[in-house]
C-alpha cells in the first residue's frame, strides 16, 4: 500500500473516513519496542484482538485510557483476546511508556502514520504539535495526528467493533468494552 501524500490527509480530526465494521483491516507492518518489524495481521492471525489507535506518550488523555485498559487485560485475556496500542511514537519512546505506566500488552510504534492513514484515521496535527512529533517520532513524522480509536477484530481481521471519536478527549470506557467483547464472545 502507499501512503497518503499530506495534501490528501484530511485536515481535521472530524473530516476523517475511517474503515467501519465489516470491513477487512489492512495489512501494515510497524515495529515493535525493540524496532523490529512486525506484520499487524500475523499478530491478530494469532488471537482475536483489541486494537488501540492512540496520540501518543505525551497525551496525558492516551496514558489514562491505556492504563484504564490494563486494568481489564485479565479478563480481556481470559475471553480471548488480545491487546495491542498503535501510536506515532518511536520505538524507544513506547518502551518508556509501557514502563513508566506498567503496561503489559503489546504496543507497536507506527511512526510514518502509514497504519492510521491505512486504518482512515489520520488528519494534519495542529502547527504547535508538529515539532513535538517529530521528536516522537524521530523526525518520521512531522505533522500527522491518529484520531484516537478502538476496533475488535476478529483472526481474520474484520472489524466486528470499533469507537472513534475526533474529539481525543472521550474515550471508550473499559467497562464498555469488556462489555462489548464479552458479548462478542456468546
Amino acid at each position: 500500500m502507499t501512503l497518503i501524500i499530506a495534501q490528501d490527509i484530511p485536515k481535521e480530526a472530524t473530516d476523517i473516513s475511517p474503515l467501519l465494521i465489516g470491513e477487512q483491516m489492512p495489512n501494515i507492518m510497524l515495529k515493535d519496542t525493540d524496532g523490529k518489524s512486525v506484520s499487524l495481521t500475523e499478530l491478530v492471525a494469532q488471537k482475536q484482538t483489541v486494537l488501540i489507535f492512540y496520540r501518543g506518550g505525551w497525551c496525558p488523555y492516551c496514558n489514562i485510557h491505556l492504563g484504564e485498559l490494563q486494568t481489564i487485560e485479565t479478563d480481556v485475556l481470559k475471553a480471548g483476546y488480545q491487546i495491542i496500542a498503535i501510536s506515532p511514537d518511536a520505538p524507544q519512546k513506547l518502551s518508556a511508556s509501557a514502563d513508566k505506566h506498567k503496561l503489559n500488552y503489546k504496543l507497536l510504534s507506527d511512526a510514518d502514520t502509514n497504519g492510521a492513514q491505512q486504518f482512515g484515521l489520520a488528519f494534519q496535527a495542529p502547527e504547535k504539535y508538529k515539532e513535538m512529533l517529530g521528536n516522537y517520532s524521530d523526525k518520521n513524522n512531522t505533522g500527522v495526528l491518529p484520531v484516537p480509536a478502538v476496533f475488535v477484530l476478529n483472526k481474520q481481521g474484520e472489524i466486528l467493533f470499533e469507537y472513534i471519536s475526533p474529539d481525543y478527549k472521550k474515550r471508550l470506557s473499559a467497562s464498555l468494552l469488556l462489555a462489548v467483547i464479552n458479548n462478542l464472545a456468546e
